[in-house]
């Protein structure tokens, strides 16, 4: 995300020409990822909704420091948004499983 937005640029905005492995040590990225993104009460509880939980934190890190630079600290306000996502990613993901396997059988 942070490559596509280099390619993007802005003259106004200095934030999009942060390379994307900076983003992993600026501000509280690490410490979010670390202690706060895995939590297992409040964030996905399938597998494979845990990776959508996480690119969709990634994601919004990302957008937030870059379009906001006034908020350079984004990784708190993700996981909060991620955690609002995490029942609606599970859902489609046990509804796609289920789709699956009544496809699956029906044959």
């Amino acid at each position: 995300m942070s490559s596509l937005l280099n390619l993007v640029g802005s003259d106004s905005n200095p934030m999009f020409y942060i390379p994307w492995y900076w983003h992993a040590v600026i501000g509280s990225f690490a410490f979010g990822l670390v202690f706060m993104a895995t939590e297992p009460v409040s964030g996905s509880g399938t597998n494979t909704g845990r990776w959508i939980y996480g690119m969709v934190i990634g994601v919004t890190v990302i957008l937030i420091r870059v379009i906001n630079p006034a908020f350079p600290e984004g990784m708190m306000l993700a996981i909060l948004f991620a955690n609002l996502l995490a029942p609606v990613i599970d859902h489609m993901v046990v509804m796609s499983n289920i789709k699956r396997r009544k496809a699956l059988y029906n044959e």
